[in-house]
């Protein structure tokens, strides 16, 4: 009898002894056989991974009376030996253990290299394999009087299960590449960072949330690791990328209900095909968006202006993050704290100093968090108080406290909701424009209104409650923060100026434009800021104009009312209402685009002129503005000939001016490249955003998709409460008119410059395919430095690319110390879920142009 590795028989016993050992051995191969034949089809199940350590001991437990009283742990070694042998022929079903009470990075690991070891099990020399066999029954008689539990590795689990399962579904010794064989995964959620700024004590965010979940149903734990076992048949190539992101983690503790989640939320990750495959596969590439009839933003504004030249990209993959020093300090705008280009204009008087001049090189430097930041004041509370700290700026309290603007209230400053305008609240202001003019319809008619001239944006904030929404803006001017006032607040807006340029929305997309007390000189010049509000106005939108001049206090005032009731005739705008409202003792005048060119026609004055043919209205970025008219549309076909559907049927149905003949974004007809976009993004958003990325969505207030198409990805979140600025790229194909036509808002931008908003603006960016099309002639990363300036401490991104750039993206972030709260990959495609963090470098990095 050959001996075993652990066999302690040394040639010395009596040979009375061996004849006691050798019967033994024949008695127990005989139990054991009756005992396969009784039991195969009952196969005890096993966890690999338990929600608390509670779990864990009660398991080792009951593994150390298994191994004292089962005759299937007596001969365990015994059984695999032969399996292994036999693998073959009879296909049994392989017998699985815990890990007991292994080390759980130990076991992180052995699971990480499972996959590739595995596959070296079936070229073991089968007479190996037939000594274990026959020694085995010898090493668990000597093992059986020290009551120790058995414990195999995850190798060995790998090794046995991955042949015979992969034996029994596809007849061979192999593994298929099918659409169940998906990417794994590697999420730390839990990790921190290694510096002591990590430790936020205003708030522990969305891990603690799913920590607490999971020890309240310690079975979800359990039910999680059963259903895992059956993901280690994916294939070498899937471990290799989880090992190859593993390595790039600082190998961090986890706890254990945190991984068996991760866990159940990868395997459901795959189940509900996060991404899509086969002919779906194809219809989310955008692989034929250069050779359709999609014009881009930069195309039209190209034929309006001389094109735009763009940064040389950086090749870099890495970089020694330090703090940008600006006297903007905290509240840095890259394009619009640009001094040295201000200093150097060669005048100001059309508000030039207030438009974007982006630097050449743009910055790779981080900002400042305020002294005294706290995670911000959740939606809708924020809508009347927010942190004082994180906003420390008190010129409006001063200026606009007696309006009801903001008020300083200890820690807070609050917002009583008035304005200007209505001092007495914005809802009773919002329901007097109603009864004044029915036809608007807050909510079902008028759905997307751009607020000129936004203050702290309270109008915006309370038209939530009639399902309307409102793009606010106003500059970067001596009236300090009022965007960011409005941003932390929880309410859209950007910081813009009307000077010299078109604001960067396409033509005719708002329902209805608003300026209360926006003091913007519309009659002068020939009316060229009026007409860029007619540009954005749809045909028979409504201009509301709620200023002094409609109810004369200031001797100026009757001037400046005649000289802007002329031009709004000759736009052919109708004066439809001229009211005043006696609480707030405001007047309102609210004017009417027309829906057709027939008063252009029959005007006596070509004054102001109709703009030439090749003057294309949706051109919008860097385009001068003009003093022109453009002709109303009046086929069927085109867009802004007819009005949108009522909200909220307008969203999900695709607009009149999408024809089938026309081709979509992803090749198939628009209309239903438009459904199969919007079934996609509710698939993707239901299934697999909301429900297992660990992101508590109450917490989301301002989101932002960095590369919108139709808009899909908002419209899915539309029954939360939240809003979502959806961003065109300035080369991809225009589509923002089809967002604004089903009831969202956006903008067109470039990536390779700022964004116009404030530091620590949105709660959540998602960015779909879109670094790995910008990295080719943007510096990544100043992008990347673009993306922390605008998320706010504790904000996520979610991005979606190929799993190259989800690679060189990671290691640029976690040298920013942000958290890896998900990662998932299939087919060359990743998913990455990071977190921001509090972490601020040491470092300073002066930036000459920004300094005073």
């Amino acid at each position: 009898m050959a001996l075993g590795k652990y066999s302690r028989i040394d040639g010395k016993k009596s040979s009375s002894y061996c004849s006691t050992v050798t019967i033994f051995a024949f008695v127990a191969l005989g139990l054991v056989g009756v005992w396969m034949m009784t039991s195969s089809s009952v196969v005890p199940v096993q966890n690999i991974d338990m929600s608390s350590q509670d779990n864990k001991n009660e398991v080792y437990e009951q593994a150390s009376v298994s191994n004292n009283s089962s005759p299937r742990n007596e001969n365990s070694e015994n059984n695999k030996s032969n399996q292994s042998s036999e693998n073959s022929e009879s296909n049994p079903w392989q017998f699985e253990d815990s890990h007991g009470n292994l080390a759980e990075d130990a076991v992180k690991a052995d699971n990480l290299s499972a996959g590739q070891k595995g596959n070296n099990n079936s070229d073991e020399n089968p007479d190996t394999s037939e000594k274990a066999s026959e020694n085995a029954t010898e090493r668990n008689q000597e093992e059986k009087p020290g009551n120790k539990p058995v414990k195999v590795s995850a190798e060995e689990e790998t090794k046995s299960e991955g042949v015979n399962r992969t034996e029994t579904e596809n007849g061979e010794g192999k593994v298929e590449d099918t659409e169940s064989n998906m990417g794994y995964k590697d999420f730390k959620s839990g990790e921190t960072g290694t510096d002591s700024s990590h430790d936020n004590s205003h708030g522990q965010g969305d891990s603690e949330e799913v920590l607490n979940n999971k020890k309240s149903d310690p079975d979800e734990g359990e039910k999680d690791s059963d259903e895992n076992q059956d993901e280690k048949k994916d294939g070498d190539k899937a471990y290799s990328q989880t090992k190859e992101v593993e390595q790039n983690e600082n190998k961090e503790p986890v706890q254990s209900s945190e991984k068996t989640k991760t866990d159940s939320q990868a395997k459901d990750l795959a189940q509900s095909e996060v991404f899509p495959s086969g002919a779906e596969s194809e219809l989310f590439n955008e692989t034929t968006t250069q050779n359709v009839a999609w014009s881009t933003q930069a195309a039209e504004s190209r034929n309006e202006k001389e094109a735009q030249k763009s940064p040389e990209p950086n090749q870099e993959t890495g970089y020694n993050w330090k703090i940008c020093n600006v006297t903007a300090g905290p509240d840095y705008i890259p394009c619009l704290d640009n001094l040295l280009a201000i200093r150097n204009l060669p005048t100001t008087k059309h508000y030039e100093h207030r438009e974007r001049h982006c630097p050449e090189d743009p910055p790779t430097c981080l900002v400042l968090l305020p002294e005294g930041y706290q995670l911000p004041i959740k939606w809708p509370t924020s809508r009347k108080k927010v942190w004082y700290h994180n906003v420390p700026h008190t010129k409006l309290v001063e200026m606009k406290g007696h309006q009801n603007w903001v008020k300083i209230n200890g820690d807070y400053l609050t917002f009583p909701g008035g304005g200007t305008q209505f001092k007495h609240g914005a809802l009773h202001y919002i329901d007097f424009i109603q009864e004044s003019m029915p036809d608007i319809a807050w909510g079902k008619r008028t759905r997307v209104i751009l607020d000129v001239g936004c203050g702290v944006a309270s109008f915006g904030g309370f038209l939530f409650e009639r399902d309307v929404l409102t793009m606010s803006f106003a500059p970067k001017d001596e009236h300090e923060a009022q965007v960011q006032f409005a941003l932390e607040r929880g309410i859209p807006a950007i910081s813009a100026v009307m000077g010299t340029k078109r604001l960067p929305f396409p033509g005719r997309v708002f329902d209805v434009v608003h300026c209360a007390r926006c003091r913007v000189p519309w009659h002068i010049e020939g009316g060229k800021l009026l007409l860029e509000l007619n540009r954005l106005l749809r045909p028979g939108g409504f201009f509301i104009w709620s200023a002094t001049p409609v109810y004369p206090r200031l001797p100026e005032d009757p001037e400046i009312w005649e000289a802007m009731n002329k031009l709004t005739k000759s736009m052919c705008w109708k004066l439809v209402q001229r009211t005043k409202d006696s609480l707030n003792r405001a007047g309102i005048a609210i004017f009417q685009k027309p829906t057709s060119n027939e008063c252009y026609e029959n005007r006596s004055k070509n004054e102001p002129p109709l703009c030439q043919q090749s003057d294309d209205p949706n051109a919008a970025w860097n385009v001068p503005l003009q003093t022109c008219m453009h002709e109303v549309p009046v086929n069927a076909s085109e867009r802004g000939s007819q009005w949108p559907e009522q909200w909220p049927a307008r969203v999900d149905k695709p607009p009149y001016w999408l024809l089938s003949s026309q081709v979509g974004v992803y090749g198939k007809a628009a209309p239903e490249d438009f459904t199969a976009d919007y079934e996609h993004w509710k698939h993707v958003v239901t299934n697999s955003y909301l429900k297992r990325m660990g992101i508590n969505w109450s917490n989301v207030r301002n989101a932002m998709d960095m590369k919108a198409v139709y808009g899909g990805f908002a419209a899915a979140l539309r029954d939360l409460k939240v809003w979502v600025m959806n961003v065109v790229l300035i080369d991809s194909p225009d589509t923002l008119p089809i967002i604004y036509e089903r009831g969202l808002f956006g903008i067109y931008h470039d990536w390779c410059e700022s964004f116009s908003t404030y530091p620590r603006s949105y709660d959540l960016l998602h960015a779909d395919h879109l670094f790995s099309k910008i990295k080719k002639k943007c510096n990544l990363v100043a992008v990347v430095a673009e993306v922390d300036r605008i998320l706010r401490p504790e904000g996520k991104l979610i991005v979606r690319d190929e799993i190259d750039t989800i690679s060189e993206l990671q290691s640029l972030l976690k040298s920013m110390h942000w958290v890896v709260r998900f990662t998932y990959s299939k087919d060359k495609k990743g998913l990455l879920v990071v977190q921001k963090t509090m972490w601020r470098p040491t470092e300073v990095e002066t930036i000459t142009y920004a300094i005073a």
